[in-house]
């Protein structure tokens, strides 16, 4: 399941997206327009400047923006950086592998099986839906949304 922090993440990086380009927004914008709780949102924010998906400025004119063009990030990416893997499991996993303490034996696991399946495809849909695309930005040669439902 995706944690609340997965979808403020993914929330504020919508917010940021719809911005005008390299323009940084102030972090209470975000959370006002967003509905997401500001000291929730700084300690998000800072996780994802730390990942570089989006860069603070400072002074006056201060705040956040994307690091990266919209259609560069995907929901992957992001929810990856908030919640760590996307598989179930931890044997059904590709970025942090770790066998099940209480399988008797991983080839033969119909779990494992089922887990990966799951984990392929839902990977699949988050790796292709990008920032732009789930907020519909016109791109030059995008014809058509991903066919993901909204997340």
């Amino acid at each position: 399941m995706l944690t609340l922090k997965a979808k403020y993440a993914l929330r504020a990086m919508l917010d940021l997206a719809r911005q005008e380009p390299g323009r940084p927004v102030f972090i209470a914008d975000i959370a006002t327009r967003q509905d997401i709780p500001r000291r929730f949102l700084e300690n998000i924010l800072i996780e994802l400047k730390r990942s570089g998906l989006v860069v603070s400025h400072r002074g006056k004119h201060g705040g956040y923006a994307l690091a990266r063009k919209p259609e560069e990030i995907s929901f992957a990416e992001v929810i990856r950086i908030s919640d760590g893997p996307l598989a179930l499991a931890p044997c059904a996993s590709r970025t942090a592998y770790q066998r099940c303490d209480d399988c008797p034996d991983e080839a033969t696991c119909a779990l494992r099986h089922v887990l990966i399946e799951v984990r392929d495809s839902t990977a699949a849909i988050l790796e292709r839906t990008t920032l732009a695309s789930a907020v519909n930005l016109p791109l030059d040669g995008l014809t058509e949304r991903t066919s993901a439902s909204p997340l």
